[in-house]
């Protein structure tokens, strides 16, 4: 299944995205929310992924302000050093603004049925745990969200399903960091937790140093069904 390039107008401009559209038409939408490496081969991969099980899935270049259409890899030292710069250059609240006029876009795309998911990787996760607390998305989930502890103030806004996969071992996320995340928001109704065993971060980024095709396929299918629950 091949997906299209697509244009998303905002208040501050246009800029690009990514969607693939279920063989039957309609059905509801997920937002695919990208790493620190733009909208690259596995982002599509998740788009295709997605559609695939029936839903119109978009992935927004959140990257546009700064330099639209970046697609780095993982593999070289150079991507990463270029990825960190982007990640560092990002502004946080436009890009959630961003988020909610791509969902906003979803929702008006011919066949949706009007309900939008997020699902988001790295920095996608962290963007994701937002989408909950900022968005009017119907139901959120993230992957090994890196800074999430930093935004724990905005829990309490929180009134949607919100999935996070929290990577054991994760470089990226301390057990401290995850010790804050789970006592906050474990007690949260509308929060389900998942912790992975040993798994690093990005362990479901397929291809990448850490995938593990095991707990990718646990957590992809925990994901499948949180949105078949909440998505209908």
């Amino acid at each position: 299944m091949s997906g299209k390039q697509v244009t998303i107008t905002s208040r501050d401009g246009a800029f690009g995205g990514y969607l693939a559209s279920p063989k039957t038409g309609t059905g509801p939408s997920i937002l695919v929310i990208q790493e620190i490496f733009g909208i690259n081969e596995f982002v599509r991969e998740v788009c295709d992924y997605y559609a695939a099980r029936g839903y119109f899935a978009l992935a927004p270049d959140l990257f546009w302000r700064i330099e639209p259409g970046v697609q780095l890899t993982d593999k070289t030292e150079e991507h990463w050093k270029r990825a960190f710069a982007l990640m560092q250059a990002f502004d946080i609240d436009k890009g959630v603004g961003d988020i909610q006029t791509s969902i906003s876009y979803l929702r008006n795309v011919p066949g949706c049925s009007g309900k939008v998911g997020t699902v988001g990787y790295c920095l996608g996760g962290q963007l994701a745990f937002l989408s909950a607390t900022r968005t009017d998305a119907d139901a959120a989930v993230g992957y090994y969200g890196v800074y999430i502890q930093d935004r724990l103030g905005e829990a309490s806004h929180i009134s949607k399903p919100l999935l996070l996969h929290i990577a054991e071992k994760d470089q990226f996320v301390p057990k401290e960091a995850q010790d804050k995340i789970i006592g906050t928001l474990s007690g949260n109704p509308n929060v389900t937790l998942h912790t992975y065993p040993g798994m690093d971060h990005a362990f479901a980024r397929t291809g990448g140093a850490h995938y593990d095709k095991a707990n990718a396929d646990l957590a992809n299918s925990r994901s499948d069904t949180f949105f078949r629950e909440k998505l209908g």
